[in-house]
């Protein structure tokens, strides 16, 4: 099978300074892969780039083997894309937004239906689902976003902070709906600045400075990496970035 996202020598620049530059990376098929990173690291314009939001000016992505610039409507029928801010229409109850994305995708009717009657049940949005979304919490919407981005049962998930801003239930609500994604074969790829939860779900985590990525690997695999075997992810990730720094101004 191959890796459900495959990132090789991409640079992509905003006037003379590039977001990221020369980036490798490859997502495995069937894990929870965490980005993280400093702002400006570069997190939000690489998963734009692997949602077919943005075209890199160097390099190439493929998504489970197809290759998003040469075939960009095949490759973005197998992702998801929430971006850090939950993009719903106000107006519209939750049932109504559900049915309004069933139609971009051209769902077959009875099957939107059971998916979003499905989704509503999990994230807990049952007793919501006729109301407004104008009236929400941050929380709120961005459950009704998450419903939207699994309706059609992609196959990559690309999720730009999505825990940020949301109180503690909605929180483990969001992890528990991912954890059981990942546990049907989908393939979870999301940047957050909450170091636990990377620590705590991720099977992977890659850690980007300056556009390129510094390490990547499991929680054991970065504590050997730096040598220090019992350290937290936070740590990790501070020794990293501060060794990089140093390194650039050596």
């Amino acid at each position: 099978m191959p890796d459900a996202l495959s990132i090789t020598g991409v640079t992509k620049r905003f006037g003379l300074t590039p977001a990221v530059s020369d980036l490798h990376l490859t997502v495995r098929t069937g894990e929870l892969y965490a980005l993280l990173g400093s702002n400006g690291a570069g997190k939000t314009t690489t998963l734009r780039m692997a949602a077919g939001l943005l075209r890199p000016d160097l390099g190439s992505i493929t998504v489970l083997g197809v290759d998003l610039v040469l075939d960009p409507l095949a490759a973005k029928r197998l992702i998801a894309w929430l971006p850090d801010e939950p993009m719903i229409y106000d107006k519209l109850t939750p049932v109504e937004y559900l049915a309004f994305v069933a139609g971009l995708w051209q769902m077959e009717p009875m099957l939107a239906e059971a998916r979003a009657s499905e989704l509503l049940l999990w994230l807990e949005l049952k007793p919501y689902m006729h109301e407004r979304c104008e009236n929400f919490s941050r929380g709120m919407r961005q459950k009704v976003a998450l419903a939207g981005a699994l309706l059609h049962d992609p196959q990559l998930l690309l999720l730009d902070e999505p825990l940020t801003g949301i109180d503690a239930s909605i929180a483990r609500e969001v992890k528990h709906v991912l954890q059981e994604r990942v546990g049907r074969g989908a393939t979870v790829v999301l940047t957050t600045h909450i170091l636990e939860v990377a620590e705590r779900l991720a099977d992977r985590i890659g850690i980007l400075h300056a556009g390129r990525l510094l390490a990547e690997g499991s929680l054991e695999e970065l504590r050997h990496q730096i040598g220090r075997t019992n350290s937290s992810l936070e740590d990790v990730f501070l020794h990293l970035v501060q060794f990089s720094q140093m390194s650039r101004h050596s």
